[in-house]
């Protein structure tokens, strides 16, 4: 009788219990069973491509997960044994037994697919919580062997993207890389993170003790958007040759760097922007250089004349035609200056001594020229200002105003020195001449296309301005192509016209002194019907001047231009301006 009361006491207590888990606090109690199951799982949003003018891939991001591990879980495991009934729903190595349990058979059975140290596993699975990084960036078929392996709610995948950058050193530091979670922090990549990053999605469903989905159990999603796309106006073969050229130059003349510029003069646009360093694009050294063929700032030397003359013949000081006796040296306000050769006094034009580039020529002609109209004309031409195509590490190089020269520098501005500019500057400067005296700006972005595959066109920032009347330019162009003549021995591209300017410059070495050189050549190819100006620069090269280093670079450039966009050949030259009289 005491165990027959006894049992109805526990049958009541049973009863009692079972009536107020399903009826009273049933439908509490069923909500935190679901909700102990319910997880919210983030979909991630691919980063959007980078792309050249052809659409070329430069950058993208592929499929990849990131493998998750449960410690918990994992060290309570015990591994099935492989019989005729459990069929396929069981664990062995190599068709053996695991020969572990817990953390360790995990470890085991997931290292050879990881490509991992079991016992590096085994220590990561033997932690605390619930929720470990096990390895990042894994394929989709390492994600599908994983999933074979039946350690369903233990080892799980969650979806990412890997960038990858398919041309190597290619345009390295231009592009940059995306840090660990994804985001640009160098280059285009940094330029255009927003654009390129997209908006993550998510999903809310209850999963099984596996760690699969529970069919119909979603109750909350939103679809990732994807990063939008970028495309360049960087042609992927001009900048491959130009940087291959610029590596073999930087060779042959013994330089240390190379930088160089290829613009369309119709549009303003960026078809080459390159350098001879050689750094993986998304690699830690392009996450923390800045390109240098968008940093290094230098003084242009000799090219700069090409800004001074247009001045002067702009203010109606002189024509290219008008004669001048120029010696090899001139002594102003205590001050004295010297051409780069010993020479008598020679009888040039003004066309004459951008020819010979004569830095004293310079100077005497440019006589009548205020100090404040020799800064405007050269700030008009864009020396010292943002190319305003917003690229990481620009330097807009420097030029001091009119008030701040001291005797020496209001001549030696003149012929390009005591103001530093960087080759983007410089090339959009020469173009100027191009486009018959208006500055247009200059763009790289071309066109951003959408995850929905609406593609919008990128106008330039900012407006075409008239900086020079169009029959100035016109008489500069002729005295340029007169330079281009003076080097045709050693500089030229068959069957087309060429106007140019060569330039050299003194700079800072190492030591602080003026011990280094930079020497530089812009050409306007062809020079009868405009389509590119290229501009070449090499440091401290065996060879010193511009027109004997850079200038070879440039035609060599010139002509890859001429066959690649078949370029119809030059008229003959029928109307040079004298050079002498």
């Amino acid at each position: 009788m005491a165990i027959g009361v006894i049992l109805a006491l526990m049958g009541t207590a049973c009863l009692i219990q079972l009536a107020n888990i399903q009826l009273i606090n049933g439908k509490t109690m069923a909500q935190a069973a679901a909700q102990s199951r319910t997880i919210t799982v983030t979909l991630k949003a691919r980063r959007g491509k980078i792309m050249d003018t052809n659409g070329s891939i430069l950058a993208q991001s592929v499929e990849r997960y990131t493998i998750i591990g449960n410690p918990e879980e994992a060290q309570a495991f015990t591994p099935t044994t492989c019989t005729k009934q459990t069929g396929d729903n069981c664990h062995q190595i190599d068709g053996k037994p695991v020969g572990a349990t817990g953390a360790a058979a995990v470890a085991r059975l997931l290292a050879p697919v990881l490509g991992m140290d079991a016992t590096e596993l085994g220590a990561m699975l033997s932690g605390t919580g619930q929720y470990a990084v096990l390895k990042k960036d894994v394929t989709p078929a390492v994600k599908r062997k994983i999933s074979k392996l039946n350690l369903g709610g233990i080892v799980y995948a969650e979806l990412s993207n890997e960038r990858i950058y398919s041309n190597g050193t290619l345009m390295g530091a231009l592009l940059g890389g995306v840090d660990g979670e994804g985001k640009g922090v160098a280059g285009i990549e940094q330029m255009e993170n927003k654009t390129l990053t997209g908006e993550d999605g998510y999903q809310v469903y209850q999963q099984g003790n596996n760690g699969v989905e529970i069919p119909g159990t979603m109750t909350e999603s939103k679809d990732a958007v994807n990063g939008s796309d970028v495309t360049l106006t960087i042609d992927h073969d001009v900048q491959w040759y130009v940087e291959k050229v610029l590596r073999e130059s930087c060779e042959k003349y013994s330089s240390p760097w190379g930088i160089a510029v290829v613009q369309d003069t119709q549009t303003g646009d960026i078809l080459a922007l390159a350098d001879s360093d050689e750094i993986e694009a998304g690699s830690d050294q392009a996450k923390m250089t800045v390109s240098r063929a968008v940093s290094e700032t230098f003084e242009p030397g000799s090219i700069g004349k090409v800004f001074t003359m247009s001045g002067m013949i702009q203010l109606g000081l002189h024509q290219a035609s008008d004669k001048f006796t120029v010696p090899d040296h001139i002594t102003v306000n205590g001050q004295t200056y010297s051409d780069a050769t010993t020479h008598g006094a020679e009888r040039w034009t003004l066309a004459g001594i951008l020819e010979q580039s004569s830095n004293v020529g310079m100077i005497i002609a440019g006589e009548k020229m205020s100090n404040e109209q020799r800064y405007d004309f050269i700030r008009k031409f864009g020396i010292g200002q943002d190319n305003r195509l917003g690229l990481p590490g620009e330097s807009d190089g420097l030029l001091y105003s009119a008030d701040q020269w001291d005797l020496r520098t209001q001549n030696t501005v003149l012929f390009g020195q005591a103001y530093t500019t960087n080759a983007l500057q410089l090339t959009n400067a020469v173009a100027v001449i191009a486009n018959k005296g208006v500055k247009k700006p200059q763009r790289i972005i071309k066109t951003i296309s959408d995850a929905e595959g609406h593609s919008e066109e990128q106008k330039p920032k900012g407006e075409a301005t008239r900086v020079i009347d169009e029959q100035v330019a016109s008489q500069v162009m002729n005295a340029m192509e007169s330079v281009s003549d003076h080097y045709s021995q050693f500089i030229k591209v068959d069957g087309y016209r060429v106007a140019a300017k060569s330039g050299t410059a003194e700079v800072a070495g190492a030591d602080g002194r003026l011990s280094s050189i930079i020497s530089d050549y812009s050409a306007i190819i062809p020079a009868d019907n405009p389509r590119f100006v290229v501009t070449v620069v090499l440091k401290d090269p065996q060879g010193v001047f511009g027109g004997l280093t850079a200038g070879p670079v440039t035609a060599e450039i010139g002509e890859f231009l001429m066959q690649k966009y078949e370029v119809p050949a030059s008229s003959p030259r029928t109307d040079a301006i004298p050079v002498t009289w």
